[in-house]
């Protein structure tokens, strides 16, 4: 409990540092809000019009006074309002945030699915044939670009079957869940083929490792099957590394799959960054960016929990 109360003390700090780094960086970009949301026509605008807008978007005020105000309704909830939509930006951010996190399960329980027992396949059969072909076809899922194997995926459906992956507007899995899947498997498949091909390279080598110890020849020794060897003693000291890369994944996926969400038109949490820095839409980017690295550290805590479930000699907390 005083591990967990010390991670959390820590979050206000990171987050606050997020923030000034972020508010920083959106307000370097070249152009501001008004010419970004009214394109042409903010060239018709009159002085005062412009200096209206200003004052009504708050970004006429000096960086720190800014900063100030939108730290202050940050502690009361309140992230702003969105110049692109009006709308509160953490309303946005919920509407666009399901898709995004149904993504990134998908992916990773396919990444999951598909790495791990393939890693242990070709660990078990270290420098045969088999072993060499599981190699190689994790290096071709690593060394394949997200956005290659996605135009690929398109290409090959709509020159070689007639058909498209199903687009448009998105169907919440309460609503739809067939249409939901068959807008989401696809992109799935996408980004979990690279992250299967790490998951297996990471299994291979930790459960290599994993078998070499003495309590895998002792239980050997003891005439357990092999079957009982590789899943229920090996294999639970084999996942720390990869519930490791399983968070750092996971937690990049929450921030939103940007290419991959554009090459699929999926109206993700990725696509809505990317939109609202080239809308300059400051407020929305501050909330997008400090909700994307609230939900990371997250997940790593509770990846640093996990280890304690899976390996009973970690204790967290101890010197």
């Amino acid at each position: 409990m005083t591990y967990l109360l010390r991670r959390l003390a820590v979050f206000p700090l990171v987050l606050i540092g997020v923030s000034i780094v972020v508010f920083v960086a959106i307000r370097m970009v070249p152009g501001d809000a008004i010419t970004a949301m009214l394109g042409t026509e903010a060239g018709l605008l009159t002085p005062q019009q412009r200096a209206a807008l200003a004052a009504y978007f708050g970004i006429d005020q000096p960086w720190f006074v800014q900063y100030g105000r939108w730290l202050l309704g940050l502690l009361h909830g309140d992230l702003g309002i969105s110049t692109t939509y009006g709308r509160p930006v953490l309303d946005v951010i919920l509407e666009r945030f399901p898709l995004t996190l149904e993504l990134a399960l998908l992916s990773m329980l396919i990444a999951l699915v598909v790495g791990v027992p393939a890693g242990v396949f070709a660990a078990t059969r270290n420098e045969k044939l088999s072993d060499l072909g599981v190699r190689v076809a994790a290096m071709i899922g690593q060394s394949t670009p997200n956005f290659v194997l996605a135009l690929l995926i398109i290409y090959t459906l709509s020159a070689g079957f007639g058909v498209l992956p199903a687009m448009g507007e998105f169907a919440p899995l309460w609503q739809d869940p067939l249409r939901n899947l068959g807008q989401l498997i696809l992109p799935a498949i996408t980004l979990g083929f690279a992250f299967a091909a790490s998951v297996t390279r990471i299994s291979r080598s930790a459960m290599l490792d994993v078998l070499s110890d003495d309590y895998v020849r002792t239980a050997r020794s003891k005439g357990a099957s092999a079957r009982s060897v590789i899943w229920r003693h090996a294999l639970p000291n084999a996942l720390i590394p990869v519930v490791t890369l399983s968070g750092i994944e996971f937690g990049y996926l929450l921030g939103g799959a940007v290419i991959v969400e554009q090459i699929y038109a999926l109206p993700g949490l990725g696509r809505l960054v990317l939109d609202a820095i080239l809308q300059r839409d400051y407020a929305l980017v501050q909330g997008c960016v400090l909700f994307i690295a609230f939900n990371f550290m997250i997940v790593n805590l509770l990846v640093d929990l996990a280890y304690a479930a899976l390996d009973p000699r970690i204790r967290l907390g101890e010197n």
